[in-house]
């Protein structure tokens, strides 16, 4: 089978990276994948030339409702989308962009959500088409190199301190852009660095918006104890993750941050703004905190006093809570949502093409997508 797959591919991006993780596993699996970045097409038209072009697509796959489920509004292929966080948390309060979501959701033969909040989201908006969308959690896979030198690290970033074993480091993983709101703690941090020279704050990621990047970096220039690091191989990363106090998020929207989730893989305690995607994966004072202001320092101090012993509290209850699958699978999950995803794309395409490709005598199309497609999560592994 040959599959079209739309998806936002800016580099460096969790869009990016899923897609191409679920294209190696239609491939794997033995079908063609077409994978294509839906900037490239300005209207559903424009997708229509390609298929013309390509010809043979047995199905189609988009991640995101509006970025990419829109381009396939006037395909005669099945077709399947994954909801991103976007499409809820914010395309939908666009009026526009909800009805045009709606077809999408309408034509579409089948929809994957990360998490059961995603999809009664869904629901609220779009009720008649709640049986067409499942939930598959998403999953990660961390590796963390064994040598990292934690001074030099350090160093590299821009932290001069003769103790580097004192500090209390909060780590900020993600991309230069607008969507992550890196600056939104700046200024605390700032504050508390300065009432105590032992807490710092690293924001650490790719360089996505040029012109963002250029704000970012100016305002932690002016600001003591917060410092800005490059991007480092995922190895890296995760070994200083490790060596972190505590992992913060402050994104204005996610659907579910793999940041995240690789830091309660890594047991390292969770600060995170209270955006419906964060609220998802972490109870609060329960496996992390969150936030609803920039005084982080604040709500520690409310939640745990003055012990620094939080951080190993807070790691053993996320530690628990990865354990028995209420937030992701562990290392083998990120496969095993990948292979869901590429079997539905070849389970639906088959089971809802005309009836003139289902063989006589075979149970209806609503009976097999019953009795046949299973992605419900693995259990556990222990």
């Amino acid at each position: 089978m040959k599959v079209l797959f739309l998806a936002c591919l800016s580099p460096k991006t969790g869009n990016c990276t899923t897609a191409e993780r679920i294209r190696e596993h239609i491939e794997a699996a033995g079908h063609a994948c077409v994978l294509r970045d839906a900037a490239d097409f300005k209207c559903p038209a424009e997708v229509a030339v390609l298929e013309a072009r390509e010809a043979c697509f047995q199905g189609a796959l988009a991640i995101h409702l509006y970025k990419a489920g829109r381009l396939l509004l006037d395909t005669q292929t099945p077709f399947g989308v994954v909801f991103g966080g976007t499409d809820i948390n914010e395309d939908v309060r666009d009026e526009t962009k909800r009805a045009v979501m709606g077809k999408v959701l309408k034509k579409a033969r089948f929809a994957v959500a990360f998490s059961q909040k995603l999809k009664e989201q869904a629901e609220a908006y779009w009720p008649s088409q709640g049986n067409k969308i499942y939930v598959q959690p998403q999953g990660i896979e961390t590796e963390a190199t064994e040598n990292l030198n934690w001074r030099d690290f350090l160093r590299s970033t821009g932290v001069s301190c003769k103790n580097v074993e004192d500090l209390h480091v909060f780590l900020l993983v993600c991309g230069l852009r607008r969507v992550k709101d890196p600056l939104y703690l700046v200024d605390a941090f700032s504050e508390w660095h300065i009432e105590d020279p032992s807490v710092i704050l690293i924001i650490i990621g790719p360089e996505i918006d040029p012109l963002f990047t250029g704000e970012v970096e100016a305002h932690v220039k002016r600001a003591k104890g917060v410092f800005l690091a490059s991007e480092r191989r995922q190895q890296e990363l995760h070994a200083a993750m490790r060596r972190s106090f505590a992992l913060v998020n402050s994104s204005v929207s996610e659907g579910m941050s793999a940041a995240i989730l690789e830091a309660m893989d890594l047991e390292l305690p969770v600060v995170a703004r209270d955006i419906p995607g964060n609220a998802e994966i972490i109870k609060h004072e329960d496996t992390g905190l969150l936030f609803s202001n920039p005084q982080v320092k604040s709500k520690l101090t409310v939640s745990f006093g003055h012990k620094t012993s939080c951080a190993s509290f807070l790691a053993a209850l996320m530690w628990t809570e990865v354990r028995q699958n209420k937030c992701c699978q562990l290392s083998s999950v990120l496969l095993v949502f990948c292979s869901h995803v590429a079997a539905l794309v070849s389970k639906v395409v088959y089971l809802y093409s005309s009836d003139s490709l289902i063989p006589d005598g075979q149970p209806s199309p609503q009976m097999r997508k019953e009795t046949d497609i299973q992605i419900a999560a693995p259990r556990p592994q222990t």
